[in-house]
């Protein structure tokens, strides 16, 4: 196995994506609108992927946050609130907003769980800041740091409840970037005291089983590489001082922020601590690269990832998926 997750180029895999994966065997996958017509078209990817593969617990990723980030799409599936929602909610009650937020999670692992895909990429853990890029913008879920950490852990313990791992993002933190990561390397200037209030919510959900991290530069820290690069970063601040000891994944590393070939970056990503390499748009000579640069995964990222997808071993909720979006609604309609 080799410490890496890749896209796929279509609604099936191609016979050079089939035997390229099998050979290489990467750690997971990871899907996107242009994988997803249906249910039943859905489903017959990921098994294939879990035959291909020979686990039963692969992790299968999508980013399903609601609002604007969401690949499985009405009509086939309904649409989801973005984490303003429930922000706005917990000003009026926050013991609601908190239910809101778990039911509504448990209700996107059912739908996921349906369709075979076992983690997403949820809950953003990133504290809105005023004048930062719109790129976090609604979907956060505020701007206090323990109010995104509790709307946080209700998310994470939904989909664990409906039988989804979630991923905690963007560590340690994307909320003052002025640039997004997509198309340009963020430099955040801010001094340490003032990022205690970013990474506030990832120390208290410092046990969550999976993290992505953030390709922003942090003068603070490190002046020179983004935390997704920095052996610093992921040394002394995830995994020492906010305490996170789950797996570690990156952010796309075909992203615009970085610079290098996309191998390269994957390579550096696990050489400065990351436990696994992210690369999302299926290139076939990306991946081949990216397989060719990494050494097989390591004793201890295994170890960590056997962890977290065993979080999810027997867990689903048998409450009907309408009856967890009626409740959500009802508690929504109270803001």
């Amino acid at each position: 196995m080799i410490p890496a997750i890749f896209g796929l180029s279509g609604l099936t895999l191609t016979d050079d994506e089939r035997a390229f994966f099998r050979d290489s065997a990467p750690a997971g996958y990871i899907l996107f609108g242009r994988n997803i017509e249906n249910r039943t078209q859905l489903r017959r990817l990921t098994d294939t992927l879990r035959e291909l593969d020979g686990r039963a617990n692969l992790p299968i990723l999508i980013d399903q946050e609601g609002g604007r980030v969401a690949r499985m799409k009405a009509p086939e599936w309904p649409d989801f609130p973005s984490g303003a929602a429930f922000d706005a909610l917990y000003e009026r009650a926050p013991a609601s907003a908190i239910e809101a937020a778990r039911l509504n999670a448990m209700a996107l692992a059912s739908m996921l769980a349906e369709v075979g895909i076992t983690v997403d990429c949820l809950p953003l853990l990133d504290v809105r800041q005023p004048g930062a890029s719109d790129v976090i913008g609604d979907r956060a879920l505020g701007s206090e740091p323990m109010r995104v950490a509790a709307l946080g852990r209700a998310i994470l313990s939904g989909l664990q409840d409906g039988g989804v791992v979630g991923v905690v993002k963007h560590i340690p933190g994307h909320g003052r970037a002025l640039l997004d990561s997509h198309k340009a390397l963020p430099v955040v200037d801010a001094h340490d005291r003032e990022l205690q209030t970013d990474l506030a919510p990832f120390a208290a959900l410092r046990d969550a089983a999976m993290a992505m991290t953030c390709h922003v530069i942090f003068k603070a820290w490190d002046p020179d590489l983004p935390a997704t690069l920095s052996p610093t970063i992921i040394g002394s601040v995830i995994r020492q001082r906010i305490g996170f000891h789950g797996l570690l994944m990156t952010d796309d590393v075909d992203m615009e922020a970085l610079s290098g070939d996309v191998p390269s970056r994957a390579a550096a990503a696990i050489a400065a601590g990351c436990d696994l390499a992210l690369n999302c748009w299926a290139k076939m000579d990306d991946m081949v690269g990216i397989a060719n640069a990494l050494d097989p995964i390591g004793a201890d990222s295994l170890a960590r990832l056997e962890g977290a997808m065993e979080r999810i071993a027997g867990m689903h909720d048998e409450r009907q998926f309408a009856a967890l979006i009626d409740q959500r609604d009802a508690l929504l309609a109270l803001a």
